[in-house]
């Protein structure tokens, strides 16, 4: 059954050691662990969740039915606020039961704490600089026009490419981060079209990996679920697959 209750806000989602159980690595990396000034979060009852009210989107981690639970109260309690969640792997069907629910998408958090083994072309990886984010917009614009990050983003710590022998790009991706933890996020991998399954992305995935790991001890990803070939490769490079999740929009009646 569903919360009937909102639990009570507090300023520690890690009271229950929820983020140490497998499916709960988006708490233990996502959110961090000394709440953000007017961050709104709550726990209990084996699910934990917070606002990003920049984005008016909820988090959630835990079983699908409590994390439901808190989504719907958090609605209920600031209906002018909440306008999207990310939960559980069925979380947007528990709330669809109660609230009209559109945009679903699956998804699945990644993560690792390890070097990846290196991958051929890794030493074809060069760091770019704000003189090339006209170069990177037109090249993802191209070969990834549904691409998460653009150049010029305040959460992107680095741009990195690959060219081929006459200097163009055939490959590009940053190192983002996450807004509440600032845990580093790989993002906006693309890789030329017509250049595909030659291992680019894959040298280039693990180059940012590698970089993210010696720097921050760990990496993070988000992954389509319905990519088989980028899930393969980045089970490949080491990245566990623990945290199905689902994204999806509230929408008005």
């Amino acid at each position: 059954m569903l919360a009937t209750t909102l639990p009570p806000r507090t300023t520690d989602l890690f009271d229950q050691g929820l983020e140490l159980r497998p499916g709960a690595a988006l708490l233990r990396f996502g959110a961090a662990r000394q709440r953000p000034a007017g961050r709104f979060s709550w726990s209990g009852e084996g699910a934990a969740a917070w606002l990003d009210d920049s984005r008016g989107h909820v988090w959630t981690v835990g079983g699908a039915e409590a994390a439901a639970g808190l989504v719907l109260r958090a609605a209920q309690r600031r209906p002018e606020e909440v306008r999207e969640f990310t939960g559980p792997r069925g979380t947007d069907a528990l709330v669809a039961r109660h609230l009209p629910v559109d945009a679903v998408v699956e998804w699945a958090f990644r993560w690792t704490v390890e070097e990846p083994p290196v991958q051929r072309g890794e030493d074809r990886v060069v760091i770019l600089d704000e003189s090339h984010h006209d170069e990177l917009l037109a090249f993802l614009g191209e070969h990834s026009p549904a691409y998460s990050t653009g150049p010029g983003s305040a959460h992107v710590s680095l741009w990195c490419a690959i060219r081929d022998d006459e200097g163009r790009m055939v490959a590009c991706g940053a190192l983002s981060s996450l807004r509440d933890s600032g845990a580093p996020l790989m993002a906006s991998v693309a890789t030329d079209a017509a250049q595909r399954g030659q291992g680019l992305g894959a040298a280039l995935t693990s180059w940012l990996t590698r970089y993210a790991v010696r720097r921050h001890g760990f990496c993070t990803l988000w992954q389509l679920a319905d990519n088989v070939p980028a899930e393969r490769l980045y089970t490949r490079l080491g990245y566990r697959n623990e945290d199905p999740c689902v994204a999806a929009r509230i929408t008005s009646d």
